[in-house]
């Protein structure tokens, strides 16, 4: 049977969308082999039948794994769109992780009554198996971007889920940064994920995009990284540049832990941060804070960035300190300010101090730097 994965992969290099790439075609491969697999493993009796059989063992997934940009969640997107025949959802981890507690936290909660109305009948009091069931019953297919494990909660409970979304016949695909091994690196109690990463390389094919071309630069180094907001036409082309680097995704938002402390992002998606100078700098955040947020984020977009004088030197040093975190990470900034780098603290008290900022945010709207990520 003609694969419908690689039709849609080749339509995209016709029409111009996409061009050959051929660590992407690689990475395509185990893909396909997927599409088949899924196709070929839905005997009579449905998923149920196939559940009760025993040593049955559901398709092998696929883990992306490669550097930014290269096109890991394209391939998974396409693979997503083309997959047909069962349920199905694709979400960003992190995501999918949040709603995880909060149907744990709704069990833990619950009354016998509204557990069984939510979850339907379990015994015991162990919320896993309950959250694992209506997970399964929601989708065959689980197709994750961005997926990162940093967070000790997360890491304590992802051995025990998956094993019991797996045994219910769940596929996973995802796309990642890291390879399975260095999840949750350096995690406190790290030792008790190993089992997980064991579980996740039998269960998904590891696949690595190694493609020197990273499609996302292209993208920043055409449109600039520095946008002026006292020109309209300038502040749509940084308003389209969020959206083009955007793509298909939505703007789920997200929340960084730091010390116990929960900071909300409305205007985020995956990797890519929008945040305004007043929701940056004008609130009470510190190193720590700026620090998580270099570490969550590859590419952040900052906008209202005003002229500043001694008059609004706090919310300058802030600045100072994000700007610092942003440049020991690499991470991608593009700006839309009141002025050039050099001309945003031009004067007064202060200024002087500012200097090596204007001189690190010129750097990184500089194509050597974007070349450099």
């Amino acid at each position: 049977m003609a694969s419908a994965l690689q039709a849609a992969y080749e339509a995209k290099i016709r029409d111009g969308s996409i061009r050959p790439d051929p660590a992407q075609a690689a990475a395509l491969r185990p893909l396909v082999r997927l599409e088949t697999d899924l196709g070929d493993d839905e005997p009579e009796g449905g998923i149920l039948a196939m559940l009760r059989r025993r040593h049955y063992e559901a398709p092998r997934g696929v883990y992306l794994i490669g550097p930014v940009g290269r096109g890991k969640t394209l391939l998974m997107d396409l693979f997503y769109e083309t997959a047909t025949g069962f349920k199905k959802r694709r979400t960003h981890f992190h995501v999918f992780m949040g709603e995880v507690h909060r149907l744990i936290d709704a069990w833990r909660k619950g009354d016998r009554d509204a557990r069984r109305r939510r979850f339907g009948q379990h015994k015991g009091d162990d919320p896993i198996p309950p959250v694992a069931d209506l997970i399964a019953g929601q989708a065959r297919l689980l197709c994750f971007d961005e997926f990162q494990v940093t967070d000790i909660a997360d890491a304590m409970i992802l051995g025990r889920l998956f094993e019991a979304l797996f045994a219910h016949g769940v596929v996973l695909v995802a796309t990642s940064n890291r390879l399975p091994d260095d999840l949750y690196l350096n995690g406190i109690n790290r030792q008790l994920f190993l089992p997980f990463i064991e579980l996740l390389k039998t269960k998904a094919e590891v696949v690595t995009i190694a493609g020197p071309h990273d499609y996302r630069l292209d993208r920043l180094r055409a449109a600039g990284a520095w946008f002026s907001s006292q020109d309209p036409t300038q502040v749509a082309a940084f308003d389209a540049l969020w959206v083009e680097m955007l793509g298909p995704e939505d703007e789920d938002g997200e929340t960084v832990e730091v010390l116990g402390r929960k900071l909300a992002f409305p205007r985020a998606a995956g990797g890519l941060l929008r945040a305004t100078f007043d929701a940056l700098c004008k609130v009470p955040l510190g190193p720590n804070d700026y620090v998580a947020i270099a570490a969550r984020f590859h590419t952040v977009f900052l906008e209202g960035l005003p002229k500043m004088g001694p008059a609004n030197r706090e919310e300058a040093r802030r600045l100072v300190i994000l700007i610092d975190a942003l440049y020991e990470a690499r991470t991608h900034l593009v700006v839309l300010a009141a002025a050039e780098p050099v001309d945003l603290y031009p004067a007064g008290d202060g200024s002087f101090e500012f200097e090596r900022t204007a001189s690190r945010l010129q750097e990184m709207r500089s194509e050597s730097w974007l070349e450099d990520r």
